[in-house]
């Protein structure tokens, strides 16, 4: 079993501390006064909100603390364009020698073989080069002009692929020198679920945490089920509301996230792995799992497999719950989800789905 990064804490000194705001709301539920308590932090160039449903103010104080060491941690060992542990694995898998990888990074390998397998290569986070080529390994994402077709086209056909990384304990070994690993689309979605496990080892039953397009919940928000929004294509308003309770994660990814404008045109950091450019058949996909890490690599290759293809990717990856809002703005979505959203906006074209999948997943560790 991978142990959390707040175990980790001797690593931690030199973190920068970011800013960690607390405020506690009282609501009524069962006749009851129930406290409330939120947190925000800064993490994954993004705001961490985590709300603690019947602790106090103190107990919710260390739990943010904790909470945001390990999203610091993790930052910190995935961060692919700056000094540290990911240079350093990328740099020795390029030698094609055997390695010890960091540990904190070791189940994010493991898992990405898995989602890159059940995907049929969709989902590839070792297409690291043609993110940098793009010009997405950057803290501030500019304007520019696509790169040259002949450098795409040479790092396509270089066909780098987890399934040319072998594991043998905690050792990794890489067999192609155009293997970089990134792993942005996972990173946030794994520390929700590390977060989660870390509160649950506190002892706390009902918890929400939001990294921007990305939740995950525990329990219930004092006897109401956790209302999550999903985003119109365009990033602005609101397409609909899912009430999440229990042991739930609800992922978006969307063109929106993380972009820049040329002449007009939209690119975004979704990579299709088959052409080296950005996938143009979607602008969003949700998806809504138990685990976080798993939509998240769900949510991925189903956005690039467009709606032609999306239902059969779900399956294969074992989602039961999903939406795709397609290049033309309609929207698709399977009976099952169709019955656990709230569409807000009246105007969307709703295409309804076949029913598909199974709700089989790995283990996060």
């Amino acid at each position: 079993m991978q142990s959390s990064p707040s175990q980790h804490g001797s690593g931690l000194r030199h973190v920068r501390p970011v800013w960690l705001l607390l405020a506690t709301l009282i609501l009524a539920a069962c006749g009851q006064d129930t406290p409330v308590t939120t947190a925000r932090f800064q993490a994954f160039s993004t705001s961490v909100d985590m709300s603690l449903v019947g602790v106090n103010r103190q107990q919710a104080r260390q739990a943010a603390a904790l909470i945001q060491e390990d999203f610091l941690f993790l930052q910190r060992d995935t961060h692919v364009w700056q000094p540290g542990p990911m240079g350093r694995l990328n740099q020795m898998l390029a030698t094609s020698e055997p390695f010890v990888a960091p540990p904190s990074v070791m189940p994010l390998v493991r898992l990405s073989k898995i989602y890159e397998e059940q995907s049929d290569g969709l989902f590839n986070p070792a297409i690291g080069h043609l993110m940098d080529l793009w010009g997405f390994h950057a803290e501030a994402v500019r304007s520019r002009p696509p790169p040259p077709s002949p450098q795409i086209k040479r790092l396509v056909e270089a066909a780098p692929s987890l399934r040319q990384i072998d594991i043998d304990g905690l050792e990794l070994r890489g067999h192609n020198p155009a293997i970089m690993l990134d792993f942005d689309a996972l990173t946030k979605a794994y520390a929700l679920d590390l977060a989660i496990n870390h509160l649950r080892d506190l002892g706390i039953k009902s918890a929400m945490i939001q990294a921007g397009g990305e939740v995950r919940v525990i329990g219930d928000r004092a006897g109401q089920p956790w209302r999550i929004t999903i985003r119109r294509p365009s990033g602005a308003g609101v397409l609909a509301i899912v009430p999440l309770r229990g042991d739930e994660s609800l992922v978006t990814k969307a063109d929106y996230d993380r972009n820049f404008v040329f002449k007009g045109e939209i690119y975004h950091a979704i990579i299709d792995p088959r052409t080296g450019s950005p996938a143009r058949a979607s602008r969003s996909v949700t998806v809504l799992h138990t685990d976080a890490t798993t939509a998240a690599a769900a949510a991925t290759a189903l956005f690039i497999a467009g709606p032609t293809d999306w239902q059969r990717v779900a399956t294969d990856l074992g989602i039961s719950h999903a939406l795709l809002v397609d290049a033309d703005g309609a929207v698709h979505m399977n009976p099952t989800m169709a019955q656990r959203i709230e569409l807000v906006d009246a105007s969307a074209q709703v295409i309804l789905a076949e029913e598909f999948g199974a709700d089989e997943h790995p283990v996060v560790p």
